[in-house]
């Protein structure tokens, strides 16, 4: 019995030399911290939404995209956009243009939508 004492006390010691009085109020609020951390790191998992990709067709089917245009645009307008952006989507299908690169539409007289991202 008096082996694990003096082990007992021999670890205490160490410790005690090692770490010091702050040390050992620094390493509690480290581990504190740490722990309330991860709680609300789980917390915050658990309360995110489940994803869901219903509605991807639909909005992949409203977007029409011409087999050879890799742009479009309006015949009245000045500017030409890429399928997705929102200046594309507003143009009647009777009044888009397609073009197979930015540089067929740029020489029929078209420049990029400033709102487009991705056009230069």
């Amino acid at each position: 019995m008096g082996r694990i004492q003096d082990l007992w006390l021999k670890i205490k010691n160490g410790t005690e030399d090692a770490v010091g009085e702050w040390g050992l109020i620094a390493i509690v609020f480290l581990v504190g911290l740490a722990s309330f951390g991860l709680g609300r790191l789980s917390a915050l998992q658990e309360a995110q939404p489940a994803v869901s990709v219903q509605g991807a067709e639909a909005a992949a089917a409203a977007i029409s995209v011409a087999p050879s245009g890799l742009v479009v645009a309006s015949r009245s307008g000045t500017a030409y956009h890429f399928p997705w952006c929102s200046g594309a989507q507003s143009i009647k299908e009777s009044n888009k243009i397609w073009f197979e690169s930015e540089g067929a539409a740029q020489w029929a007289g078209y420049r990029p939508a400033k709102n487009c991202k991705g056009l230069e």
